[in-house]
């Protein structure tokens, strides 16, 4: 008889008792404080133009942090729900998988600052006379910053199901809602969870322009880290800046105690793999929550409702039915979608053939598309450095969950380190030592995008069957030919979801690494990102918009005909 896998073993709950019932108060009193005064402050009465009070006292500090990291995780929790969304439209329908997929390209391209500039007026005209509208419009930017790496993860995840996993679930009957959440979201969970890792530490590079914000000619700064550390820019604050940095470290260090550790050591029940784990992650806090009976009541009471959903959604017929016979798709539906994609596409050429011979001119469009070919040779480059250093460090960190443990809260706080604070001394020592800005300036497009490679290279390894690791052992392999049989087919597809997020980001950084400014001195480096960020600087908004067009064509392009086929050969032959 197979014993049914509890998440509070009994005989742990029976050895706590009740007494650790009372030490989760003061952490529920805590977040009904935050979020009562935050809920209370975001629709208080605003005037456009209003100026709001802000600090840089380090006594004003924790509250900034708390606001900054409220933000945060309600744009982490909007991310989680809508890469679970794309990803099940993206793996259950082709029609939608044509359309999304190259969606979400264009939305990994666009510059996080594009979509400021539109969704402000928006949210404030949504929301007018308080500052909620404010508020969305910051949160929305977070997400945009978060959103694109977890979708592509749950994508990766739900596409890369075992084979023998979805035959099971054939056999089974179950329905899509049931095969999402017994199959599907269970086996994409490990991969997710690390990717909302780094997507929580890249949130904390895009603060300062979400928080600190310009619309109609007016300066908009909510009480946070990011204001705060703008306010401490422009009044060239440096102890300000370093209060910031030590604020910014405390918050990763409790968030990653108090909410990522025990969630991957309770994601280690999903792993795919017949034997026991030995590279189980261990968290004291969800050994604690599991000696507490009202959390175990809480829980069962959640997996009792999600038990009825399932019940509720489930087939209404058996296997013997005629109703579930394996129908063949129609090629009629199929077939009118790809004609109003390719016309929806004619029509986008047209309009932009129209709007180039109108506003800007084919010459200057053979000058953008050469420095585009800058930035991707930049691009290519960084990443495949990126990849030789961080790969291997990946692998090791994955297949060792002590240093794993260690190492986690490092990586969160390298990866959280706004990119932009290394920018100045970028240029000072390019100024003092006369170095050529095309070749100095190309690191800093990659500081805060190689950690995408990282994390997703951490999740893969982490991920390796135990029974694998055994079996290479066994058969003694070492060396390259180690790599090459085992240890890269295994994390290849986490590489290839790495890889498109890191150069989605790169694209994206290189607005603010090829045009550093620091006082009175401007360092430019010649490629698309540096065009963009000077058609901005000047407010040319059709040179901005080819450059924004451009660039979307490049990602789109290379992932279309590199990233995609890759993806492909990950679900054929790479994953176990």
């Amino acid at each position: 008889m197979i014993k049914k896998r509890q998440f509070f073993p009994r005989q742990v709950v029976e050895a706590g008792g009740n007494r650790w019932d009372w030490a989760l108060l003061p952490i529920v009193l805590a977040l009904f404080v935050l979020l009562a005064y935050g809920g209370q402050s975001m629709v208080r009465p605003y005037q456009l133009g209003q100026t709001l009070p802000l600090s840089l006292s380090p006594d004003h500090l924790p509250y900034y942090l708390l606001r900054t990291t409220m933000r945060m995780f309600i744009a982490l929790g909007a991310s989680v729900v809508f890469s679970c969304v794309f990803a099940a439209l993206t793996t259950k329908y082709r029609l939608a998988e044509k359309v999304l997929v190259p969606l979400l390209d264009i939305l990994q391209s666009i510059p996080i600052l594009g979509f400021l500039s539109i969704t402000v007026t928006a949210f404030i005209a949504l929301f007018p006379g308080n500052l909620l509208g404010v508020e969305c419009a910051a949160i929305f930017a977070i997400f945009t910053s978060q959103a694109w790496n977890m979708a592509f993860s749950a994508y990766q995840g739900f596409r890369t199901v075992p084979a023998e996993l979805s035959e099971a679930a054939d056999v089974f009957q179950l329905s899509g809602w049931q095969r999402f959440w017994r199959l599907e979201l269970p086996f994409a969970m490990p991969g997710l969870l690390w990717n909302m890792m780094m997507s929580m530490s890249g949130g904390w590079f895009f603060v300062v322009a979400s928080e600190a914000i310009s619309v109609s000619n007016q300066n908009i700064k909510l009480p946070g880290i990011g204001s705060y550390i703008a306010l401490a820019i422009e009044q060239r604050d440096l102890g300000a800046i370093g209060w910031a940095i030590a604020a910014m470290l405390i918050a990763v260090l409790l968030y990653d105690q108090l909410f990522f550790r025990p969630l991957l050591a309770w994601a280690d029940k999903f792993r795919f793999e017949e034997t026991g784990s030995d590279t189980a992650q261990q968290s004291w806090l969800l050994t604690w929550l599991r000696r507490t009976e009202r959390t175990q009541g809480l829980v069962n009471m959640f997996a009792k409702l999600l038990a009825r959903s399932i019940a509720l959604f489930r087939r209404q017929h058996d296997g013997t039915s005629i109703r579930a016979r394996p129908q063949q798709a129609s090629l009629g539906p199929q077939r009118v979608w790809d004609a109003v994609i390719a016309a929806v596409v004619f029509y986008a050429l047209w309009s932009l053939g129209h709007f180039i011979h109108a506003e800007v001119g084919w010459a200057e469009v053979g000058r953008v598309l050469v420095l585009g070919l800058y930035t991707l040779a930049r691009v290519l480059v960084l990443l495949a450095l990126a990849a030789l250093v961080w790969v291997p460090v990946g692998v090791w960190i994955g297949l060792n969950p002590r240093w794993a443990s260690r190492t986690q809260a490092v990586a969160q706080f390298l990866a959280a380190f706004p990119a932009n604070l290394m920018f100045p001394v970028a240029v000072v020592l390019i100024v003092r030592y006369h170095l050529n800005p095309d070749w100095w300036l190309s690191p800093l497009m990659i500081l805060g995008t190689q950690w995408y490679l990282l994390f997703n290279v951490v999740a893969g390894a982490s991920t390796i069957p135990t029974e694998l690791r055994h079996a290479a052992q066994n058969l003694g392999l070492t060396g390259w030919l180690k790599w090459r049989r085992y240890l890269l087919p295994a994390i290849f597809p986490s590489f290839v979801t790495g890889a498109i997020t890191a150069t989605g980001g790169s694209w994206n950084a290189s607005i603010v690494a090829e045009y550093v400014s620091w006082g009175d001195t401007t360092l430019k480096a010649h490629g698309l990102g540096s065009y963009i960020a000077e058609m901005t600087a000047v407010g040319d908004f059709p040179r901005i918009a080819l450059g924004i067009g451009v660039m979307c064509i490049f990602v789109m392009g290379f992932n279309h005909f590199v990233w995609r086929r890759l993806y492909v050969m990950a679900e054929s032959r790479l994953h176990f």
